[in-house]
């Protein structure tokens, strides 16, 4: 006979005994029940910890048949179901007339003291996506591995708060990975980061692949962040996949005008088909005829509307001895220092605006706006495409 019914328990009625269970602690409690963590006790001292919810004292005896077939339906339910975040059912008994049921014991934070914990939570948080049946000293051990991976070793009871920017990037990296996943997907992963930091992170994300070999599918509007993080790209246009492949390959030699002038910067120049030689084309513009070279998989006949692209840093100021395939006159507008880079913005005589780089190492002191000057490019260094849509149209 009970003396002491479970939902009257205070802490000074600890330890209780319940059946085969010790009850030791109070966790929460509804309307309907309350749960406690025991230990099951049975034959040559075996012990497991379990969580108990049990039925109100009050409730059992008004209990009626259909609240207690669903409490008896959860127990059926929970018996059939399995799933890493979802705790096993052991057992549905009763003891005195009070209904419970055992399940699987499972410590750590609550979502309440998750929210309250804010930024005072440890590093090692990342051990909540782990597998909940692994034990204590595993999911330290598998965290320890995660944060050497992502080269915060020995810190894992740093608070969030004393993390940098970078750092706390790393840890939302390595809870991901911490289930093993087989593809990691990452949507603009960087965007909220400083430029320094961005940078530093596009290297560190491309070592954590590395060590990880997992496949990263990286979603970015950035196409430096594209081109400095991937192995393959795919540039799409409204919805349609226009190019898919190795990143030089795709900056060096676009398929479609659009991918000419979304990836990277570009400079086209319109014009008609005059002269083919295999696959050198040249073509016939307002500021004169260009050689280019014709991609294998994009065929031109003569006459053909098509667009000749020169990249701005393909574009160089001829010096003594220099014989480019084509030349150019621009008249210079503007410009604007990069650090390591000048980018300068001029007309051609249509009227047709160019951007050409040039590295800061070289003295430009004497190009200044109102500037004329020739400006050399090579042939292979540019590509001809059929005329159609541009990115920046």
């Amino acid at each position: 006979m009970l003396k002491i019914s479970p939902d009257t328990l205070t802490a000074a009625d600890l330890p209780f005994r319940f059946g085969r269970y010790t009850i030791e602690s109070i966790l929460g409690e509804g309307g309907m029940a309350k749960v406690f963590r025991a230990q099951l006790e049975g034959p040559a001292g075996f012990r497991k910890t379990v969580a108990l919810k049990v039925i109100k004292s009050h409730m059992s005896g008004r209990i009626d048949q259909g609240q207690q077939e669903l409490f008896h339906r959860e127990a059926r339910l929970g018996g059939l179901l399995r799933h890493p975040n979802l705790v096993d059912i052991y057992e549905l008994g009763e003891v005195d007339g009070v209904w419970f049921l055992s399940m699987e014991w499972v410590d750590g934070l609550t979502l309440f003291e998750a929210e309250k914990k804010g930024n005072e939570w440890q590093i090692y948080n990342m051990r909540y996506p782990l597998n909940s049946g692994a034990d204590d000293f595993g999911l330290v051990l598998r965290a320890d591995e995660l944060l050497e991976l992502i080269a915060l070793e020995g810190q894992g009871e740093k608070k969030v708060h004393q993390l940098s920017g970078g750092q706390k990037q790393r840890v939302a990296i390595a809870r991901a990975l911490a289930v093993e996943p087989k593809v990691l997907l990452l949507d603009e992963p960087l965007s909220a980061l400083d430029l320094k930091l961005r940078q530093r992170m596009r290297t560190e994300l491309r070592e954590i692949q590395k060590r990880v070999n997992i496949t990263f599918i990286y979603i970015t509007h950035d196409q430096g962040e594209a081109l400095t993080m991937s192995d393959r790209i795919a540039v799409m246009n409204e919805g349609e996949i226009e190019q898919i492949g190795p990143c030089d390959e795709v900056y060096n030699n676009p398929l479609t005008p659009f991918v000419a002038t979304f990836v990277g910067e570009n400079n086209p120049l319109f014009g008609k088909v005059k002269e083919i030689n295999q696959n050198k084309v040249k073509i016939e513009t307002p500021d004169g005829d260009f050689l280019s070279t014709m991609n294998e998989n994009k065929k031109l006949n003569i006459g053909d509307e098509a667009i000749a692209f020169v990249r701005p840093e393909s574009l160089f100021i001829p010096r003594d001895g220099d014989n480019f395939d084509n030349q150019i006159e621009v008249n210079i507008e503007s410009f604007e220092f990069e650090g390591n880079i000048k980018n300068f913005y001029a007309t051609l005589s249509s009227g047709t605006r160019i951007k050409f780089s040039i590295p800061n190492a070289i003295d430009t002191s004497s190009i200044s706006s109102g500037t004329k000057l020739q400006l050399g490019f090579e042939s292979i260094k540019s590509s001809i495409l059929p005329k159609a849509q541009l990115a920046i149209d």
